[in-house]
């Protein structure tokens, strides 16, 4: 078995976990079985005192599947 690990950063005005989920969501669409992720980051942009957007880091795993249309 062989597992890949690519690199996203998520990316939300509501909160750390919506930015994870918008994360592996996108990411889904291209990466099939998606099956941990590991957080490497959290930042947040602040305007006026105020959090606008928090920036979440992410590692996630997939399987590297030995057919490609399987």
């Amino acid at each position: 078995m062989v597992e890949k690990i690519i690199d996203l950063i998520g990316i939300s005005s509501n909160s750390i976990e919506d930015a994870v989920q918008i994360a592996l969501a996108r990411a889904g669409v291209t990466v099939k079985g998606i099956h941990h992720a590991h957080v490497e980051d959290i930042s947040a942009v602040v305007e006026d005192n105020q959090v606008k957007q928090w920036r979440v880091a992410l590692k996630a795993t997939f399987l590297v599947r030995d057919q490609l249309h399987e």
